[in-house]
């Protein structure tokens, strides 16, 4: 069992960061002429990072140029349309109290989930906040930021757990030697995760507390 550290994914992990993801991508869509999404269509495509996202949504678009429209308009509803899934704010701040360190590895750009993590009330909890920047553009399911936190947090790979919400969390901690849970309610359903064999799977953030009992020492 892990017994020092915790590291999580973000996006439908720690943050229901989706309603402003929809409203981003559906700007950009606007702007070459495409109809909007509803939610639910772009929630599916969350986790593999934004070029992939705006590739795969926005088709007609330059990938680079798609993008950087996104990234001017997301400034302007990333926080008044992002908040933490439900139990987050609770069971944080517990593991802290346990003595876990903590670290979140998303594909986000890591200049919105450092802005977002500090805005929700996260930023005291977490010794590393890290996204493909950070590892030489390397997004999961590239384990690099998964090494990387670890090393951060001077963990062995035993002695830590990756906890996401998507299939790819599962592919880049394996890759890692990590253990992995996965919490449904986020962008993949529990068909979704069953078929990548993740070591758990949670109904509900607020049992990760039930599986991490107090650091000993």
């Amino acid at each position: 069992m892990p017994s020092r550290a915790a590291l999580f994914d973000f996006d439908g992990t720690l943050a229901d960061s989706f309603t402003a993801i929809t409203a981003s991508t559906n700007h950009v869509r606007e702007l070459y002429g495409l109809p909007p999404l509803a939610e639910a269509e772009v929630r599916v495509h969350v986790g593999f990072g934004l070029d992939d996202l705006l590739r795969n949504l926005v088709p007609v678009a330059p990938t680079d140029e798609a993008v950087a429209k996104y990234r001017v308009h997301h400034q302007t509803v990333i926080h008044s349309l992002t908040r933490l899934m439900p139990g987050v704010g609770e069971a944080v701040p517990e593991l802290a109290r346990r003595g876990y360190r903590m670290a979140v590895c998303s594909n986000k750009k890591v200049e919105f989930t450092r802005d977002l993590v500090a805005g929700l009330g996260l930023g005291a909890y977490f010794e590393a906040v890290l996204g493909p920047e950070d590892v030489g553009d390397r997004p999961k399911p590239d384990p690099a930021m998964l090494v990387e936190g670890l090393k951060r947090l001077s963990v062995a790979p035993h002695e830590a757990v990756y906890v996401g919400d998507m299939g790819i969390d599962v592919q880049t901690a394996r890759a890692a030697g990590v253990p992995v849970w996965i919490i449904l309610g986020g962008a993949s359903g529990r068909d979704d995760v069953t078929k990548t064999d993740p070591d758990r799977i949670l109904p509900h953030f607020a049992e990760v507390l039930d599986h991490l009992p107090a650091v000993r020492g």
